[in-house]
């Protein structure tokens, strides 16, 4: 890799995760002025500030130099049994987190996710607005050498109407009959010059680096069309399907690695994601758009998830809260946040871990040692 690339994937991480966080803390930043909550701290970063600067209102504003993240600090948002005397004399009567309604409260939480999708979907809708939304027809473009579709002479042009006894309704439709059926014999159905052909064929198999199930490889390319810009109305409504569809996904992948269907192992770190950035930015900056609209999505539904330091988990505290008519125990929450800050810093190593394997480091490092 040339150092341009090393730079280009450099500003490419930092932009887009700059990017997903400031829209998710201004969320949180947006909802708790709303509800008359005095925000102290507004950080894009962490780590000691590069810049700072206070607005009229009193806000900090800091630019911090490790771009995995931000936070929001609202005004009084610790505890009255925690603070110090110092730090109760210097609180805003009426602006502080604490004093606010459970409702009020939850709503500034959950304004973090939320703004994620909103932000998800607007990208979308500048995507198809400006660069139009790319369509993948059902006909073979090109068929990849040794494949089994070479092995059936699938030929370019062709059009997969029927796989063994499943008739093929489009793209998605033809991927997913095909990777239940790895090894599989059975017969294409083709539409070729106008006519049906009826092709055996042997389904190839394939398993990712990491091992788990083996999925079917059929070993073509699919015609994509290039989409054509849309009016703004029709942006807007296939900018919405486009956030539903990929929220769709994300929680049906989330399911397959909980179910065994795909191994944990998948699961991509902050260096991938640096990785992903690089490599997207370079097909130009509508890749780069709809790459950060799925990485949006998935940071919204992340923090929404029920663990404890999460949004999600807050949110469950406050929903018990709402019940009950009183806050969780305080010894309930320290150990819930213990264990939530357990759960967060053993998934971050696992996945960077996964990242590093995937890059080659370790096989690197024993082929060294060997």
């Amino acid at each position: 890799m040339m150092i341009h690339d090393y730079l280009r994937t450099l500003i490419s991480f930092v932009f887009v995760l700059g990017v997903l966080v400031t829209f998710h803390e201004l969320g949180h930043y947006l909802a708790a002025r709303w509800r008359g909550v005095h925000v102290e701290v507004f950080s894009l970063g962490f780590g000691p500030a590069l810049f700072k600067w206070r607005d009229k209102s009193g806000t900090e504003w800091r630019v911090c130099p490790i771009p995995l993240g931000g936070y929001v600090r609202p005004h009084g948002f610790d505890d009255p049994e925690d603070a110090t005397e110092e730090q109760k004399a210097a609180w805003i009567p009426g602006r502080t987190f604490h004093d606010k309604s459970v409702w009020s409260r939850a709503i500034v939480i959950l304004a973090g996710p939320v703004f994620n999708f909103i932000l998800a979907f607007v990208l979308f809708v500048l995507l198809f607005a400006t660069a139009g939304q790319p369509h993948v027809r059902n006909e073979v473009a090109s068929v990849m050498p040794g494949s089994a579709a070479q092995g059936a002479a699938l030929q370019k042009g062709d059009v997969i109407l029927r796989i063994g006894t499943h008739d093929v309704a489009g793209v998605e439709d033809a991927q997913a009959a095909v990777s239940q059926a790895p090894g599989q014999k059975t017969t294409l159905v083709v539409q070729r010059s106008g006519q049906r052909v009826e092709l055996p064929i042997t389904i190839g198999s394939t398993q990712d680096s990491h091992g788990g199930a083996a999925h079917g490889l059929l070993g073509v390319v699919f015609a994509v069309e290039e989409g054509k810009p849309l009016p703004l109305s029709q942006a807007v409504v296939a900018g919405g399907k486009a956030t539903w569809r990929t929220t769709v996904q994300t929680l049906d992948g989330v399911w397959q690695i909980f179910s065994g269907q795909h191994t944990a192992r998948d699961l991509g770190g902050p260096l991938k994601i640096a990785q992903l950035s690089g490599q997207v930015a370079q097909y130009g900056f509508a890749s780069l758009l709809s790459f950060m609209a799925l990485l949006s999505v998935n940071l919204g539904l992340i923090n929404l998830f029920p663990v404890p330091l999460l949004d999600g988990g807050r949110l469950v505290f406050y929903a018990i809260e709402a019940i009950r008519g009183r806050p969780v125990s305080k010894r309930v929450q320290e150990v819930s946040f213990q264990t939530g800050f357990a759960l967060l810093a053993g998934l971050f190593l696992f996945s960077t871990f996964n990242d590093l394997s995937s890059f080659g480091l370790f096989r690197w490092i024993a082929s060294l040692a060997g």
